[in-house]
């Protein structure tokens, strides 16, 4: 792509035909069509590929497509998405979504006239994303992270107001439909290829908070979403990516003080996680997870001292950061993904 246009769709599929066109439709139909868009095909088998070539072909778009041989992962594969681009600003949108025919305009207006607080540091938008089985129910507002490093959707399973309309501060966009400024990708770097999916975008947005960049939540720029349609919330690899992907987080992004501090509550708090799961699912996914992150610390010890390095504004990181609940509350963070399950299990009538 020739970099012209001001912004740049990537969307990463894997085996997500079912998904495909409900999303495209849904491009088709934004009131802001000034964007381009990469579709990155992480070797599906489903019949994927030739929906897209089919839609390539019909010219609706500015479309580039990228054909991966295998499952590169969510992390590489959006990173290889992002440097088929040059673009000031990129969006990354999940295949199971419908963005409302305003949104890609309500983000962008977001940063093409920004709120004067923020100025050039202003490096990321978060849409709103709702529950497609349950449209007038919050999916997420974006990412809410506490001090013991638990992430989970902002305002998840909450009653949505389709009136609110005012930008606010967030720690990160929730990376199914989130836009970032190329000059902060630039300055931080992308998505951590090593995560290969799962709390990649609390990497990212943790990284960047670290660097002063900030994010605001655009409430009027509002997506359906199924949430995770390709590995699906129940899913023993997703626990396990999770598990494992939050040992790095930690390890990479905590500042030094309170990562010393805190780190008896953090272990803690892991400890019942691992035990309520075991409990709960007699899945051990959870537990390899994290064993399997610990093996791996050398390396991301090497990672944290750059990113500590690159990142020292820790006010900035601090500002966004959300209490710690008490332990037996922190399940209830997640109650609108089992209830989101369950819906989707529905039979239609």
């Amino acid at each position: 792509m020739d970099g012209t246009r001001p912004v740049a769709i990537v969307v990463l599929n894997y085996n997500g035909k079912a998904h495909l066109s409900p999303l495209l439709e849904s491009l088709a139909r934004q009131t802001r069509r000034d964007f381009e868009l990469v579709i990155v095909d992480n070797g599906s088998t489903d019949g994927s590929r030739a929906l897209l070539e089919a839609e390539a072909a019909r010219g609706r778009f500015a479309l580039t497509l990228l054909r991966n041989p295998a499952n590169r992962g969510f992390a590489p594969a959006c990173n290889q998405g992002i440097a088929a681009t040059r673009t000031p600003w990129v969006i990354m949108l999940n295949n199971d979504t419908r963005p409302e025919p305003h949104w890609l305009e309500r983000m962008m207006a977001t940063v093409e006239q920004p709120d004067p607080r923020f100025g050039p540091k202003l490096g990321m938008v978060a849409a709103k994303l709702l529950r497609a089985h349950q449209p007038d129910q919050i999916d997420s507002a974006g990412i809410a992270l506490d001090w013991t490093g638990i992430a989970w959707d902002w305002r998840g399973g909450e009653p949505d107001d389709p009136a609110e309309s005012e930008p606010m501060e967030i720690f990160g966009p929730c990376g199914g439909a989130a836009l970032y400024a190329r000059r902060m990708l630039d300055a931080v770097g992308g998505f951590d290829d090593d995560f290969f999916a799962y709390l990649e975008d609390v990497d990212l947005a943790w990284r960047a908070r670290l660097a002063g960049w900030r994010c605001l939540l655009q409430p009027q720029a509002r997506v359906l979403h199924a949430h995770s349609g390709t590995l699906g919330d129940a899913s023993p690899r997703k626990r396990y990516l999770l598990a494992r992907n939050k040992v790095w987080l930690l390890v990479k992004n905590y500042p030094a003080p309170w990562f010393a501090l805190l780190l008896p509550l953090i272990v803690g708090y892991d400890l019942l996680a691992v035990g309520f799961g075991i409990a709960r699912r007699g899945d051990l996914a959870s537990l390899r997870g994290r064993l399997d992150g610990l093996r791996q610390l050398p390396v991301f010890w090497r990672k944290r001292r750059a990113v500590q390095r690159a990142g020292r504004d820790v006010a900035n990181w601090r500002r966004c950061m959300m209490p710690v609940s008490l332990p037996w509350s922190v399940p209830k963070r997640y109650a609108h993904l089992e209830e989101g399950r369950r819906r989707a299990a529905l039979p239609t009538l």
